[in-house]
């Protein structure tokens, strides 16, 4: 049982590229969450603006900051990548993480 739990104490501490999961600082954790948070509440403003037939330009606008919101988000998530996982995977010599962040690269500029 105690090897089970120190696997999973190391599997927490491995950077995000390997295992797909990734220990945040609570500080990290809670920004993004509050970020989502934010989101979350725009999208459901929009909603209620089409529940209630808004004009269309009043949605668009806030659709279109909806989308910035979440460009925000994605720019600060990627920012956080590359300092902790990018980083230390490229100490540590394992070069596969570059193409992995090519890949995420292109995916996100589609």
């Amino acid at each position: 049982m105690k090897r089970s739990v120190e696997l999973i104490m190391e599997e927490k501490q491995v950077c995000c590229s390997h295992h797909k999961t990734k220990e945040r600082s609570e500080k990290e954790y809670k920004d993004l969450l509050n970020r989502l948070s934010r989101i979350e509440g725009q999208i459901r403003g929009i909603r209620r603006m089409v529940e209630n037939d808004a004009y269309c330009p009043e949605i668009l606008v806030q659709v279109s900051a909806a989308n910035a919101a979440l460009n925000s988000f994605n720019k600060v998530l990627l920012a956080n990548h590359i300092r902790t996982c990018v980083a230390e995977d490229i100490r540590e010599g394992k070069e596969e993480t570059i193409d992995e962040l090519v890949a995420t690269l292109q995916k996100l500029m589609k």
